[in-house]
């Protein structure tokens, strides 16, 4: 570790903090399978010093402990005596109860270093509700409900932003009712009444479905990238305008389509699309999300039509003709199958091709697993196309494909298209920068939790001179749109 990784450990906060794993340490490979990072935290609670001492207090007992959250997959934390017995009786052996009660749900928070500071990647546990002292006075008190996926609200009020606890993904009624109540619990706690609410405006939201239904507050729908790069903003005291870059999986577009490679030129109030990823079809909708898979066939189709079945790769042997031959007719006739721009989804098809990963037990996983293998002594890289608005990723196909015939190791092909990323960036940056005459870059969403994307984007746009902003007080991924959220709806309200 690093002198900055070691503050985060010891800091009074105390977060998990993602950390390079050494070869050949003692810890499983099955605690982290695929990876090259350890979530490691140092004992912060009285029974963890209790664990970690003899019954004299002397001597260590245990070196270390491999822990998990007290949940279910896709469930939110059982906080209550009763609900851990029923929900976590097929997990534990035994429980350990106390005569205080927990009244507020809250995960640990996770963190990480990436070029000398921190970056969030899920704030909570003793992060939250420390409010955030921003740079603008709101005129109303706000409430943000924030995104779908990784959900955090924010309340606004004077100069601070109150942005929750991680609440999770809003696809179920147990976390829908963490939700409301963390939302009820804020406002008793910070005295807030909101009189205007911010939302995505994805119309299937849980979260903006919630919005919606209150009654007596001003409603302010906010797109999703704009959010993300308002966050930066907010965190950073800027007004704009910038040139953004939101890379991510999932983003409700204004078109109707779904977002995710997106430059924008945007201030507080306003956004311009400039350009973006050139778009695909997601065949099957959120099954292309579980199985990436389907967006590499997807590509493929786009650029080849059906000659890629019949090549020597393993890709082309491996996939489900059956199931392709469904898929084709479904994108063929346009049904469910959404046109998306998505960088995420992008990192899914590489992914695929590689034969990394054909469906994902948990969100990005493709993608992480990825970044994972590269080579990180790989300097060269694939090249894509940009044809105003269209960054065209045709170029860096062929050549990956060319690659894989050639039979070049994976983790080298990994590598360049994680350096074609970074390069594409930076060279769309410099166009934009000549037309709009604007030289601050602020990067945000969920991709750019990639470390070594995020790193070879920085330092290339540096070295170009380019003012250069991330997320550092709340997480680059949808646990951070809150924020943005807020700092949009109180800057249209001005």
């Amino acid at each position: 570790i690093d002198d900055a990784e070691c503050a985060l450990l010891i800091d009074r906060r105390r977060p998990i903090v993602l950390l390079g794993q050494k070869a050949n340490n003692v810890v499983a490979p099955d605690v982290a399978p695929r990876q090259k990072t350890l979530g490691i935290m140092l004992p912060y609670t009285p029974l963890h010093h209790l664990l970690f001492a003899d019954a004299d207090g002397s001597a260590v007992a245990y070196q270390l402990l491999v822990m998990t959250s007290g949940n279910l997959s896709d469930e939110p934390i059982a906080y209550r005596d009763e609900d851990a017995f029923e929900r976590l009786a097929p997990l534990a052996d035994a429980f350990l109860t106390h005569n205080r009660d927990i009244h507020v749900r809250c995960d640990d928070s996770v963190t990480r270093v990436v070029c000398g500071v921190e970056v969030p990647i899920r704030r909570s546990r003793s992060y939250a509700p420390q409010p955030l002292s921003m740079d603008f006075e709101f005129a109303s008190p706000v409430l943000a409900v924030g995104a779908h996926l990784k959900n955090t609200f924010c309340l606004g009020k004077g100069c601070y932003a109150f942005v929750s606890h991680h609440i999770g993904d809003l696809e179920n009624y147990e976390t829908l009712e963490s939700f409301q109540d963390g939302i009820e619990h804020f406002q008793n706690l910070f005295d807030i009444k909101p009189d205007v609410v911010a939302y995505d405006l994805h119309p299937d939201y849980l979260s903006t479905r919630y919005a919606l239904d209150l009654e007596g507050v001003a409603k302010i729908g906010v797109q999703h990238h704009h959010a993300h790069i308002a966050s930066v903003l907010a965190e950073h005291g800027l007004t704009g305008p910038v040139i953004g870059v939101a890379f991510d999986g999932t983003g409700f577009g204004t078109d109707g389509t779904v977002w995710g490679g997106e430059f924008l030129v945007a201030d507080l109030e306003d956004f311009e699309r400039v350009a973006h990823l050139a778009p695909v079809c997601l065949p099957g909708g959120e099954q292309a999300i579980h199985q990436p898979w389907r967006v590499a066939a997807a590509w493929l189709y786009k650029l080849y039509g059906e000659e890629w079945l019949d090549w020597p790769l393993e890709f082309s042997r491996n996939v489900n003709r059956d199931a392709w031959a469904v898929l084709r007719q479904m994108i063929e006739r346009e049904v469910n199958s959404p046109l998306t721009s998505s960088m995420g989804r992008l990192f899914d098809a590489v992914a695929a091709l590689l034969g990394v990963r054909d469906v994902v037990n948990y969100e990005g996983q493709a993608a992480i697993e990825l970044e994972a293998i590269a080579d990180e002594t790989a300097q060269d890289r694939y090249d894509f196309d940009f044809r105003w608005p269209i960054v065209d990723p045709t170029p860096m196909f062929n050549d990956l494909l060319s690659d894989l015939r050639a039979n070049i190791p994976v983790p080298v092909i990994s590598a360049r298209f994680h350096n074609a990323v970074a390069a594409m960036v930076t060279e769309v940056c410099l166009q934009l920068r000549t037309n709009w005459k604007l030289n601050t870059v602020a990067l945000s969403g969920g991709v750019f939790q990639n470390v070594l994307l995020l790193s070879r984007t920085l330092d290339q746009l540096r070295e170009l001179e380019f003012e250069t902003y991330t997320n550092q007080r709340v997480p680059p991924n949808d646990g951070g749109i809150s924020l943005g959220q807020a700092a949009i709806a109180n800057a249209m309200m001005s």
